[in-house]
C-alpha cells in the first residue's frame, strides 16, 4: 500500500480520484489548495503525488516547485491544461508524468503503479545537485564549493537547493517563501525575510571563494548563475 497525496480543487474530480485509488489500495491523503498540497507534501511525506495545474492559493506549477525541493516522490499533474507548452512547464517544474482531463481513471491507477514501481527503483540512490564548482547532496544535507564542504544554516542550505534546481531560472520571492517556509506559515512571513537570508547566503558563498553566485532580478526574484553566465540589466550581483 502506497501513501497518495491527491491536491484538487474539484471535489467531484478529488472524490473520484480517492475512489479508484483507494480501491487499488492506497491510503489517500486530500488537499484543495496548493498551499496545503505543499504542506502535507512536508508533513505526511507521501509515496507519490496527484497534482492539478489550476489550483487556487498557489498555481500547481508553483505547488510542484516547492514540493521537489523537499520530496523525491513521483508526481503526476492531473490537469485540463493541454497545450504542449503547459506539458513542458509541467515537467519542467519537476513533475514525473502528466495526465489531462477528462481522463480515465483506471488509466489514471495503472500510471500511478508504474510511477510507484520506477519510485521504488531509484529508491536508495545519492542524488546530487551540480551548479558550477556547487554540490548539494539532499539526501544528506551537504554542499560543497569545489570539493571543500560548506557549513550553512537550514534556511540557507533550503534556499541555496531551491534555487540550484533550476539553475539560471528566477525565482520570485513569493516562491521562494512557499518553497522553504512552506505552507500557512509563509502566508504571515514578510518577503523582505527572503532578502535578510539570500544577503546572508550570498556572503557565505563568497567567502567560500565559489564561482557560482546569485543574481538580483530588481522587483521579482533572484537565480542562481554557474559563475559564466549573465543576463542583461536590471539584474545586479549585490
Amino acid at each position: 500500500m502506497a501513501r497518495v497525496l491527491v491536491v484538487e480543487d474539484d471535489a467531484r474530480i478529488a472524490e473520484l480520484v480517492r475512489m479508484y485509488l483507494a480501491r487499488d489500495g492506497h491510503s489517500i491523503t486530500l488537499a484543495h489548495n496548493g498551499r496545503d498540497g505543499v504542506r502535507l507534501a512536508a508533513e505526511d511525506a507521501p509515496d507519490l503525488i496527484v497534482l492539478d495545474l489550476m489550483l487556487p492559493g498557489l498555481h500547481g506549477r508553483d505547488a510542484c516547485l516547492a514540493i521537489r525541493q523537499r520530496s523525491a516522490a513521483p508526481i503526476i499533474m492531473l490537469t485540463a491544461l493541454d497545450d504542449p507548452r503547459d506539458v513542458v512547464e509541467g515537467l519542467d517544474a519537476g513533475a514525473d508524468d502528466y495526465i489531462t482531463k477528462p481522463f480515465d481513471p483506471n488509466v489514471l491507477v495503472a500510471r500511478v503503479r508504474a510511477a510507484l514501481r520506477r519510485g521504488r527503483g531509484a529508491a536508495g540512490v545519492a542524488h546530487e545537485t551540480r551548479v558550477g564548482d556547487l554540490a548539494l547532496t539532499p539526501s544528506q544535507r551537504l554542499v560543497t564549493v569545489g570539493g571543500a564542504p560548506l557549513e550553512l544554516r537550514a534556511r540557507e542550505y533550503d534556499l541555496l537547493l531551491a534555487l540550484a534546481a533550476r539553475p539560471l531560472a528566477v525565482l520570485t520571492r513569493t516562491l521562494l517563501l512557499a518553497t522553504v517556509w512552506g505552507g500557512e506559515q509563509a502566508l504571515d512571513i514578510d518577503t523582505r525575510t527572503v532578502d535578510v537570508h539570500i544577503n546572508r547566503l550570498r556572503a557565505r558563498l563568497e567567502a567560500a571563494g565559489a564561482a557560482a553566485y546569485i543574481e538580483t532580478l530588481r522587483g521579482v526574484g533572484y537565480r542562481l548563475v554557474p559563475g559564466e553566465e549573465s543576463i542583461a540589466a536590471p539584474v545586479a550581483k549585490e
